[in-house]
């Protein structure tokens, strides 16, 4: 395995680096304490190609492949996280599964929108009882004549209130088919029925709408439904499974971050007549976020390799999304440290980091859910 960057790789990734320096990292700490980041950020991620990396040009794409995927959204998570969630959800979920499973007629729709920025989605797979056991999901879809009739209520769906669309998965079988008894749809948010409440009060990635989707009667034709009827939960599977990787980018984005706010600091705090730098504690904790960084960041590229050369990665995803997810946690509490009480303000950047962090290790599959996996997979026996 050859972890080399191309030249086209390397271009990708300073271009991403040079416009989260310029257009997304001066402006984070407004944006968390506004619990809003500015919506014009979304149109420049499509108006560099962000936004359609790995959809085909036909479709309004800009092309390119995992890796480059990777190195933008960890470059984002490095800026500001609550942006990396937009990306990775509206692309990352959305926008690649309506292209792995979308009719011709879905990717002309909803493709060159999704690419451009010009529309958002969001991902409606979670439900207030229903968090990892999604293969329980209760949000019903019935069949009326030609059309299918959605009832039910999502929960924590990143871009809820912003997004044009959402990917929604509803039960159209009895509940004792489990995940076979689950179909997905493409829904335009003003269908009438479909109401949004964005969340307040969260503890990080404030920037990002999160929300509460709520279905009453929503009406879509047969032509909303997306892979054929039952297949829902493989659409979700599917996407979850390269999903994970763009978090645990996301994650050694923010590892990154609290590495160089810890580096920067050290150098220019004084204590006892010398930067702090030059204390071997300090120094340690720099090292221990290095290392984190550094094998975070090796385990998410051998993710996106293997999705590249078209090899199995899910177990490798898994392990890549865990690691990093309590990397970042590690790291960023580590930079915390090297702040000293100064960190606990707002006023420096790792107080948002270590917030940010900790949602990582929550969604898209908890550390817990990611150990039964990754067993799962070396034993090929499953644990309750």
């Amino acid at each position: 395995m050859d972890l080399a960057l191309t030249t086209e790789q390397h271009e990708v990734r300073a271009l991403a680096a040079r416009f989260v320096d310029r257009e997304i990292a001066p402006h984070a700490a407004r944006w968390d304490r506004d619990s809003s980041i500015d919506r014009s950020v979304v149109r420049r991620l499509g108006e560099l190609g962000f936004l359609g990396l790995t959809i085909p040009e036909e479709y309004g794409g800009s092309g390119g492949d995992h890796f480059a995927y990777c190195l933008v959204t960890e470059e984002l998570g490095r800026g500001d996280s609550a942006v990396r969630g937009v990306l990775s959800v509206s692309l990352g979920l959305v926008a690649k599964s309506v292209a792995a499973w979308g009719s011709e007629e879905h990717k002309r729709r909803w493709l060159p929108g999704l690419c451009s920025g010009e529309l958002l989605g969001c991902f409606g797979l979670t439900e207030p009882g229903t968090g990892s056991d999604a293969a329980n999901l209760t949000t019903r879809a019935r069949r009326e004549g030609g059309d299918w009739l959605l009832d039910g209520t999502k929960m924590f769906i990143t871009n809820g209130t912003w997004a044009d669309v959402v990917l929604l998965f509803a039960r159209s079988g009895e509940p004792a088919d489990g995940h076979r008894g689950i179909t997905a749809f493409l829904v335009p948010t003003d269908t009438p029925g479909l109401h949004r409440r964005e969340i307040h009060g969260k503890l990080g990635l404030r920037g990002q709408a999160t929300a509460e989707l709520v279905l009453e009667g929503v009406r879509v034709p047969d032509s909303a439904r997306i892979a054929p009827e039952g297949k829902g939960f493989s659409v979700a599977m599917s996407a979850l499974a390269k999903g994970r990787m763009s978090v645990a980018a996301g994650c050694v984005g923010i590892a990154q971050a609290s590495l160089d706010a810890a580096v920067s600091y050290a150098g220019e705090r004084e204590q006892f007549g010398r930067p702090i730098a030059a204390h071997q504690l300090v120094q340690e904790l720099i090292s221990d976020i290095a290392v984190d960084t550094e094998a975070a960041r090796m385990l998410t590229w051998r993710v996106a390799d293997l999705i590249d050369r078209g090899q199995p990665f899910a177990k490798e995803s898994s392990v890549a999304k865990l690691f990093a997810s309590e990397a970042a946690v590690r790291a960023s509490n580590n930079a915390l440290q090297v702040y000293g009480g100064y960190g606990y303000t707002d006023e420096f950047p790792v107080g948002k980091l270590v917030r940010d962090a900790r949602v990582m290790t929550l969604y898209e599959g908890t550390s817990q859910i990611h150990k039964l996996l990754i067993g799962r997979a070396l034993t090929d026996v499953s644990a309750f």
